[in-house]
């Protein structure tokens, strides 16, 4: 039986949503991750590798012929187009296979981790019951995203600017999770939405089943 809660989770990058989804793991949901979902289609031999290759060449893949991330990376924060491009290859094969392993999960409710939700959101909102946003301040995100190997600030602001402003993001929330540094006060605002999501999880399920709870 598939989940009764679909919970989409976003944040900007460097906001800690991946932190959140695994600390929902840890207490039971299934997550489908995005992120993950589009490293497999851009490995060597995936999906999107031939469409990329068309549309791109081969100077965004690597010798094994999966995706130069870097290499693509510095492309699209230079060219709108060629961003929209990758875009338009990816995201509908990242939708698909999100589909497919929301509908296969088994716990109560799954989280479905899409960065670009707000960009998305008409692709993603009529399949999402509730969303959830990881928020913290823009010079935070800064911080923790220069911190990343490979990645210096200016890439950093490149990528924050690219993306969609916190004000956008909270604005399309069911529930924020704030993320400001304190990593006990974050386990214990996750928990607590747990629970909820739990509740609501049970309330939906008791609505098909038209039974009474015992």
């Amino acid at each position: 039986m598939a989940p009764s809660l679909r919970v989409g989770l976003t944040g900007g990058i460097g906001s800690g949503k991946s932190m959140v989804a695994d600390m929902l793991a840890e207490l039971g949901a299934e997550v489908v991750d995005t992120d993950v979902i589009a490293h497999a289609l851009t490995s060597a031999h995936g999906e999107a590798i031939a469409p990329i290759r068309a549309a791109f060449g081969d100077a965004v893949l690597d010798r094994e012929d999966a995706l130069d991330r870097a290499a693509m990376r510095r492309l699209v924060f230079a060219d709108e187009q060629a961003r929209r491009r990758l875009e338009a290859i990816l995201h509908p094969l990242i939708l698909r296979q999100s589909l497919q392993r929301m509908h296969a999960a088994r716990s109560p409710y799954v989280v479905v981790v899409v960065p670009l939700l707000a960009e998305h959101l008409h692709a993603y909102r009529s399949h999402l019951d509730r969303i959830a946003v990881v928020d913290c301040e823009e010079t935070e995100q800064l911080r923790r995203t220069a911190l990343r190997p490979g990645m210096d600030l200016d890439q950093a602001r490149a990528i924050l600017a690219a993306q969609s402003k916190r004000d956008e993001r909270l604005a399309i929330a069911d529930d924020v999770i704030e993320n400001f540094g304190d990593l006990s006060a974050l386990r214990g605002s996750v928990t607590r939405l747990h629970a909820t999501y739990l509740r609501f999880a049970a309330e939906r399920a008791q609505k098909k089943l038209d039974l009474p709870l015992h």
